[in-house]
């Protein structure tokens, strides 16, 4: 690894920036259609038809809230996933311990993965359940006098307007932590082993299909031939949209937990159409239990299409822009070096 903690931070930032606002709209629409009352605030009860006016107004509010916390939250992620799989990987090879020579890559992944989410959780947990609410606060009742508030600008209005259920109680800002954890650490233990294997293969492959020597070395057969910064990215982008498809899958049901947790975090009424928030109590997995009491399978799994498509767009962007990010910086890194000898 040639990267430098700021070039990862960089890498990350620039990355997460862009998905966001690429993707959010989706993400609003499956926090919507997880909501506990998405059958009477965004269905008509007569028709059964969705009201698409209600369920796609305002697909922004509340982004600015997830711009501020993601920037400092993927670089913490990346930074701690990064450095904690260099010093494994380094352990392993300096040290003749079975144990730590016996871990395999996909372990060392995982465990990498699973710090960084846990570093990261603590700056998003505020920020998702500020999202989370601003998302579903003006459209749970279209006639609000507050129809400002969709127009320009009306993310930043309608994300004080959430803050300030939390004036009293700001701790409540890290309700969901623990269903934010349970979700993301499966999610980032099974998607990034499956991601940097698929990744591997298709790089490996692919140096082997076009000879493609390291960038200051020369080929033994002829002369140097480089990587192109936007191959790796493309490479990247393909073993992402695998590995978050079927990460998601799996993690839906924990999803869809930690929506109803973090909605019911605030107690305001907007967010009901009206009508209290349902104040579930309990941990994350009696919340689970009421879900399926009330709704059974299907209620788990809600959004869950949504999820993967809205998942494997993100992170092939995400991750893809990181990796492209983070290889020229690396490449131009090693190119200097050469000069400089």
């Amino acid at each position: 690894m040639q990267n430098s903690a700021l070039d990862i931070w960089i890498s990350g930032a620039v990355a997460v920036v862009t998905v966001d606002f690429l993707v959010y709209p989706f993400d609003t629409l499956k926090t919507r259609i997880q909501s506990p009352n998405y059958s009477t605030i965004y269905k008509d009860v007569a028709t059964n038809r969705i009201k698409k006016n209600v369920l796609f107004r305002g697909l922004y509010q509340g982004v600015v809230s997830v711009v501020l916390s993601t920037i400092p939250a993927s670089g913490a992620f990346f930074t701690t996933y990064e450095t904690c799989k260099s010093t494994i990987t380094s352990a392993q090879q300096s040290t003749t311990s079975p144990f730590l020579q016996s871990i395999p890559a996909p372990a060392i992944n995982a465990l990498s993965s699973s710090a960084g989410e846990m570093v990261s959780c603590l700056l998003l947990t505020p920020a998702e359940v500020i999202k989370q609410n601003a998302q579903v606060i003006n459209n749970a009742n279209p006639s609000s006098s507050n129809t400002q508030e969709q127009g320009r600008g009306g993310s930043r209005s309608v994300t004080l307007q959430v803050l300030s259920r939390f004036r009293q109680h700001p701790w409540k800002l890290w309700s969901g932590y623990s269903a934010l954890v349970g979700r993301n650490l499966p999610f980032t233990g099974i998607n990034f082993p499956i991601f940097e294997a698929v990744k591997g293969w298709l790089v490996e492959r692919r140096h082997r299909q076009q000879g493609y020597t390291g960038v200051n070395n020369q080929s033994k057969t002829g002369p140097e031939v480089q990587e192109p910064v936007y191959e790796r990215a493309v490479l990247t982008g393909i073993a992402a949209s695998v590995s978050g498809s079927i990460a998601s899958v799996i993690t839906t049901p924990i999803d869809v937990v930690k929506t109803r947790m973090m909605l019911a975090a605030s107690g305001g009424d907007s967010a009901a159409g009206g009508k209290d928030v349902p104040k579930e109590q309990g941990s994350v997995w009696g919340v689970g239990k009421k879900i399926f009491r009330d709704e059974g399978v299907k209620g788990l799994f809600r959004g869950g299409a949504i999820r993967v498509v809205w998942t494997a767009v993100s992170l092939s962007i995400y991750l893809s822009m990181y990796e492209g990010g983070r290889f020229y910086l690396e490449k131009r890194r090693k190119r200097k070096a050469g000069e400089s000898s």
